[in-house]
C-alpha cells in the first residue's frame, strides 16, 4: 500500500518517509491499546421473569392469598422463597386464570385474550383468530426491539415457541416432558432453572433487557421430588386424585428452591431493582375452601395464587381487586414500554395502577367483565362471567343458571338468580352475547344441541348444584 502510495517501485523498502509512516502507525496503535474501550449501554428498560406453576390451587403455598386468612394458605407445604417475594411485592387475593385447563389458560396468556375471542376453546383449537405477531412475546419486541425473550419448560400447542417470539425455547413440550428419569432433577426443576440463570445472564452480558417465562412442570402428577426433601414431610398422609400428600408437599418446595436461586441471581447481577417477577398458576384446583376445582368454572378451578414483585411494587401489600391472567400481556408492555399501545383485539388490562397504589389503584380492560368458557370435560358444557362482586354460571344444554355474590359468599353456596331475576338475565344475556361474538353460531348451536363435543367426559367434578 504504502509502495504504491508514496515510493517509486526502487526507492528501498525501508526509506525514511516509510520508516516514519510505520513509527506513526505503531504509536497510534499504541495509544489505541491504553485507550478504555467503550463501555455497553446501561439497560434502563426493565425485564421480566413470569414463573407459571403447573396447578397449584389457590391455597397451594405457605403464602396467604388473603391477609389474614389462612385458610387461603397451606398449612402443610412450605415455601420460604415465595414467602420472601410476597414481602418484597404484592399477593393478589381475586386473580384467576383464563381457564380451568392447562392447554386454553396458556393460549389466553400467550394472546391476552379470552378464550371465546380467541377462538381457542379445547385444547384442540387450531385456528385461532389473533396472529402470532399479536403474541406477548411478539409484541414486546415490536415495542421495543432490544428485548431477547425466552420460553421454558410446559408449552403444548401445535404453534412453535418461536413463532411466538421467543428467541430461546425448549420447543413444544408436553405434560408428559416434565415426568423426569433423573432423580437430582425432580419434574426437571433444577435444569430448567439453570437454562433460565444462563439465559438471564447471557442478556447482562450482552446488555439487553429481557422477558422470560417459566412454565414448570410443578406440581402437575406425577409428583416428583429429592429425596432429601422427600425426609422432611414424612408422616403426612393424603392425598386422594393428586396423589401422595407428602410427595406433593416435597414437589411443592422444591420448586419453591428453584424460585429462591432466581432471585439469588437477580441480586448476584445486580438487577434485581429492575426486575418484575411475576408468580402464578395456571389454573386452580382442589381447596377444601372454595367451590369446584381444576376442570370446572367453580372458584377453586378458576381462582389462582398471584404475587409480583418488582421497581415501583408496593412491598408487603394485598390487592383485592380481581384481576386475571390474560391481562398479563396489557401489563407487560405497560411496564416496559408505556407508549406502545397493545393490538386492538386484546381484552386484558395493565396492572401497573394496582402494583403502585394496591386498592386505590384502577384496571381499564377493553371489556368490563370477566369471561371463562369450558366446553369439554363435563356433563353439561359451561360458561361463566363475573361483573363487580356478582359471577353467573351458565349450562348450555340445560340452560341452567346460578348467580352468587363472592364478595358474601366465595364458596358459591347461594344460588341468588331466583332473588335477581334482572340482574341474572342481564349477565346471562351479556355472557351469550360475548361467547357467541368469538366462536360463531355454529358453535352456540352445538353448545345448546346436547351433542358430546369431542373430548367431552366427566372427568372433572362440576361445581355444587349441577
Amino acid at each position: 500500500m504504502y509502495n504504491n502510495l508514496y515510493m517509486p517501485r526502487k526507492v528501498p523498502a525501508f526509506s525514511s518517509l516509510a520508516l516514519l509512516l510505520t513509527v506513526n502507525a505503531l504509536a497510534v496503535a499504541s495509544n489505541a491499546s491504553t485507550e478504555t474501550p467503550p463501555t455497553k449501554p446501561a439497560i434502563t428498560s426493565p425485564n421480566f421473569i413470569f414463573i407459571l406453576a403447573d396447578d397449584q390451587a389457590w391455597n397451594g403455598l405457605s403464602v396467604p392469598m388473603t391477609k389474614g386468612d389462612d385458610s387461603s394458605k397451606s398449612k402443610e407445604f412450605h415455601t420460604p422463597n415465595i414467602e420472601a417475594l410476597a414481602t418484597s411485592g404484592m399477593t393478589f387475593s381475586w386473580a384467576y386464570a383464563a381457564h380451568p385447563k392447562c392447554e386454553c389458560s396458556r393460549a389466553s396468556i400467550l394472546m391476552g385474550r379470552t378464550t371465546t375471542s380467541l377462538n381457542a376453546p379445547t385444547r384442540s383449537s387450531t385456528k385461532w383468530s389473533a396472529p402470532a405477531t399479536e403474541s406477548l412475546a411478539n409484541s414486546l419486541k415490536q415495542c421495543n426491539p432490544a428485548y431477547r425473550t425466552a420460553h421454558f419448560g410446559k408449552w403444548q400447542w401445535m404453534q412453535t415457541p418461536t413463532s411466538m417470539g421467543y428467541d430461546s425455547s425448549d420447543g413444544i413440550t408436553q405434560n408428559e416432558t416434565g415426568d423426569s428419569s433423573d432423580a437430582s432433577d425432580p419434574k426437571l426443576l433444577f435444569s430448567m432453572t439453570t437454562r433460565a440463570c444462563e439465559f438471564v445472564s447471557q442478556s447482562v452480558k450482552d446488555s439487553h433487557p429481557f422477558y422470560m417465562q417459566l412454565s414448570y412442570y410443578a406440581v402437575h402428577p406425577k409428583a416428583q421430588a429429592l429425596t432429601e426433601t422427600l425426609k422432611k414431610y414424612e408422616g403426612l398422609v393424603g392425598g386422594g386424585r393428586r396423589g401422595d400428600r407428602a410427595l406433593m408437599a416435597a414437589m411443592t418446595e422444591d420448586l419453591d428452591t428453584c424460585v429462591g436461586k432466581l432471585m439469588k441471581q437477580l441480586q448476584a447481577l445486580g438487577i434485581a431493582k429492575n426486575t418484575y417477577i411475576i408468580y402464578m398458576s395456571d389454573n386452580g384446583g382442589r381447596t377444601g375452601v372454595l367451590n369446584g376445582g381444576k376442570g370446572n368454572l367453580g372458584e377453586g378451578g378458576l381462582r389462582v395464587p398471584l404475587i409480583v414483585a418488582g421497581p415501583g411494587v408496593r412491598a408487603d401489600t394485598y390487592c383485592t381487586i380481581p384481576v386475571i391472567s390474560y391481562d398479563i400481556l396489557a401489563t407487560v408492555l405497560d411496564l416496559a414500554a408505556p407508549k406502545c399501545a397493545p393490538a386492538k383485539g386484546i381484552e386484558g388490562g395493565s396492572w401497573r395502577g394496582l402494583l403502585k397504589d394496591g386498592d386505590q389503584g384502577t384496571i381499564t380492560r377493553s371489556i368490563d367483565r370477566l369471561v371463562w368458557h369450558q366446553p369439554v370435560e363435563l356433563d353439561h358444557p359451561q360458561s361463566a362471567i363475573r361483573k363487580g362482586d356478582f359471577k353467573l354460571l351458565y349450562e348450555w344444554d340445560t340452560h341452567a343458571v346460578q348467580l352468587f355474590n363472592l364478595a358474601l359468599d366465595r364458596g358459591e353456596k347461594h344460588d341468588l338468580s331466583k332473588e335477581n331475576p334482572e340482574l341474572t338475565t342481564k349477565l346471562q344475556s351479556e355472557l351469550i352475547a360475548h361467547v357467541r361474538a368469538g366462536l360463531g353460531d355454529n358453535a352456540i348451536a352445538e353448545l345448546e344441541s346436547g351433542v358430546k363435543q369431542e373430548g367431552r367426559k366427566r372427568s372433572a367434578p362440576q361445581p355444587k348444584g349441577f
